[in-house]
């Protein structure tokens, strides 16, 4: 029978994983295979995301972290070609089964992008959106909505006076915290967040940094990151993947200050990447 938990580099090696948290796992990725065409891009990851706490995946460039980010909610569905071998079970559910819903998966899985994507409507509108989408047209309800989102995004004292401006006049920082609300609006129980803070500027990223720690516990979060700072600063555990595979996964600090793998230390080192 496999193993559902930890990770496995390559079939000789033992497994490795952090302790479960008190609230155990929400996801969990098992032998997960991924091809582009006859190009293999993910080789038999298996991890267990731990329910409200921050899972960062860091590596270098084109080792699979988006491609794997961008299957846990399926985003990859529509490239020609694609092929996919193992699980992904999100409460225990694979989410690849065929009768699965995949517009309520997404809703479930709320993604925020590498760059700031507000769409070009009123801030007030953009945090609603999810839920109108949804049929939803009660203006208390509307209301009270893009107000919690706001202030969960650590942007309500900043726009609340401008709520009927165009989205797309915020900052380059206050854009991406306003991405973050509308993925809060629709209720998700997982953020993913794909390099969140690449294109904005020293204090934008402390911002989100900030909120990403004020999220904890009410969501899991799992944040894609090429910046290894920030995933030592905002993260409870740490995945290394290196050329499509999961090399090691464990507690944050352990795996910064004593990794079990040698590809590890050198990459958290600086000695390649």
């Amino acid at each position: 029978m496999t193993e559902r938990t930890g990770i496995r580099p390559s079939m000789d090696k033992p497994l490795y994983h952090p302790q479960r948290g008190a609230e155990g796992t929400i996801l969990d990725i098992d032998q997960f295979c991924l091809w582009y065409g006859e190009k293999q891009a993910l080789f038999n990851n298996s991890i267990s995301v731990e329910k409200g706490l921050v899972t960062a995946l860091i590596g270098p460039s084109g080792c699979g972290k988006s491609t794997l980010l961008r299957s846990l909610n399926r985003m990859n569905d529509l490239i020609e070609g694609l092929k996919i071998t193992g699980e992904i079970r999100l409460d225990n559910q694979n989410i690849f089964d065929p009768h699965v819903d995949v517009i309520a998966l997404r809703k479930r899985m709320g993604m925020v992008f590498q760059k700031p994507n507000p769409f070009p409507m009123t801030i007030s509108d953009n945090v609603s959106y999810p839920l109108k989408i949804d049929g939803i047209r009660d203006r208390h309800i509307l209301a009270e909505t893009v107000e919690k989102s706001l202030q969960s995004a650590a942007l309500w004292d900043e726009v609340k006076d401008r709520l009927k401006d165009n989205a797309l006049g915020l900052s380059g920082g206050q854009q991406q915290r306003l991405c973050i609300a509308r993925a809060i609006a629709a209720d998700p129980e997982v953020l993913l967040m794909d390099e969140p803070c690449s294109a904005l500027d020293p204090l934008a990223t402390t911002k989100i940094e900030d909120l990403i720690n004020e999220l904890r516990g009410r969501y899991s979060i799992i944040i894609v990151t090429h910046n290894m700072q920030q995933a030592a600063r905002v993260s409870d555990n740490t995945a290394f993947m290196y050329l499509g595979k999961m090399i090691e996964y464990g507690k944050t600090d352990t795996i910064f200050t004593k990794p079990r793998s040698q590809q590890t230390q050198d990459y958290v080192t600086g000695r390649f990447g």
